[in-house]
C-alpha cells in the first residue's frame, strides 16, 4: 500500500497548497476569521503531507548495525508528529482566532481587485467553493486508496486495524477539512444574512474543535503503532494454525507478533518439540515452518523460532508480563 499512500499524499499536498493560497488571499481582502483559520489549517495540512512523505521515504532505508530491524517505524513517528501539529498548529490557532473575533467582531470587508470592488461575502463564498471542490477531489483519492485496503470491514474498524498511518491520516485530514469548510461556509453565510460578524468567530472555534478532536484520534491510533502493535487477529490465528498442524510440535508455547512497519511483521514462536526428533529433523522442521509462515502473508518478514520445553516456557510467562 506504499504506492497508494504516496499517491493520496501527493494529491492532498497539491490540493491543500492551492487551497491555502486562495484562503489567505480571501482572508487578506475580507478580514474573515474563519477564512484565516481555514488558511492556517490548509498550510498545516500541506506541511503534514510533506512530513508523511519524509516518513515514508526514511522508513524504506535498509537495516544496518545500529537498527538491525530496519527503519519501518519512522512512518509511525512522523504520523504522530503530524497529529501533534494538527492539534497545535491547526486546532489551537483556530480556537484562538475565533475567540479574538468574538471579542472584536467586524464584518467582512469588500475586496478591491483590479480596480473593481467585490463584496467580501462573494469573495469568501467563491474561495470556499473552490476549496470544497479541491478538497473533495483529494478526499476522493484518499478514500479510493483506503477502500481498497479496508476490505469488508467497517471504515472505523478498518482505521483501528490499519497499520498504514500515512493513508488513514490523509483520509481523516481530508474528512475533517471538508467538515471544516462546511462550517466555514455556514459561518460566512450566517454572518452576512444576519448581520452578525460573531458567527464568523463561532465558525472558527468550531473548526478548531474539529481539528483538535481529529488530532486526538490520530494521536491515539499512531501511539499504539509507535509502541508496537501486534499483527491483525486473523493473521495471528493463521500462524497458530500453521504451527499446530506441523508434525513433531508437541505444544505451542507462544506466538508473538509485532509490526515493525506497515508491511513488516516480526514473528516470535516458542515451541515444545517431540523429544524423539533429531537435531537435523528439528532444523528441517523449523525451516519448513518459517517458509509456511512467510507464505501466509508477504508482510511476515522475520521469523524467530525458539525450541523450549512447555514447563520452562510457562515458568517464564510471569517474568515477561512483568
Amino acid at each position: 500500500m506504499a504506492h497508494e499512500s504516496s499517491g493520496a499524499i501527493y494529491t492532498a499536498a497539491g490540493a491543500n497548497l492551492a487551497i491555502a493560497v486562495a484562503k489567505f488571499v480571501g482572508a487578506f481582502f475580507t478580514g474573515s476569521s474563519a477564512m484565516l483559520a481555514e488558511g492556517v489549517h490548509s498550510v498545516v495540512d500541506t506541511a503534514n503531507q510533506i512530513l508523511l512523505l519524509v516518513g515514508l521515504k526514511r522508513a524504506q532505508r535498509p537495516a544496518d548495525a545500529r537498527f538491525p530491524f530496519g527503519y519501518g517505524r519512522e512512518v509511525y513517528f512522523y504520523a504522530f508528529l503530524v497529529a501533534l501539529l494538527i492539534f497545535l498548529g491547526g486546532g489551537a490557532f483556530a480556537v484562538y482566532e475565533g475567540i479574538h473575533k468574538l471579542q472584536h467582531p467586524e464584518p467582512a470587508a469588500d475586496a478591491v481587485i483590479l480596480g473593481r470592488t467585490i463584496p467580501g461575502f462573494i469573495v469568501n463564498l467563491a474561495i470556499l467553493g473552490f476549496a470544497v471542490l479541491a478538497e473533495g477531489y483529494s478526499c476522493f483519492v484518499a478514500l479510493k486508496a483506503f477502500w481498497g485496503e479496508k476490505g469488508e470491514r467497517p471504515p472505523i474498524t478498518a482505521i483501528r486495524r490499519s497499520k498504514d498511518p500515512a493513508l488513514f491520516t490523509v483520509l481523516v485530514e481530508d474528512v475533517a477539512a471538508l467538515t471544516g469548510l462546511v462550517v466555514a461556509l455556514a459561518g460566512v453565510i450566517l454572518a452576512e444574512t444576519l448581520a452578525q460578524p460573531a458567527y464568523d468567530g463561532i465558525a472558527s472555534i468550531v473548526i478548531g474543535l474539529i481539528l483538535i478532536g481529529m488530532a486526538i484520534f490520530l494521536m491515539i491510533e499512531t501511539h499504539g503503532l509507535l509502541v508496537g502493535e501486534a499483527a491483525e487477529p486473523e493473521l495471528v490465528a493463521g500462524l497458530h494454525e500453521i504451527v499446530r498442524s506441523e508434525p513433531g510440535v508437541q505444544h505451542v508455547n507462544e506466538v508473538l507478533t509485532q509490526h515493525l512497519g506497515p508491511a513488516d511483521i516480526l514473528v516470535n514462536v516458542s515451541l515444545d518439540m517431540d523429544d524423539r526428533l533429531s537435531a537435523g529433523e528439528i532444523e528441517r522442521l523449523v525451516g519448513h515452518l518459517e517458509t509456511r509462515m512467510k507464505a501466509l502473508s508477504p508482510k511476515v518478514r522475520r521469523v524467530f523460532i525458539e525450541i523450549q520445553a512447555r514447563h520452562d516456557a510457562a515458568a517464564r510467562q510471569p517474568d515477561k508480563v512483568a
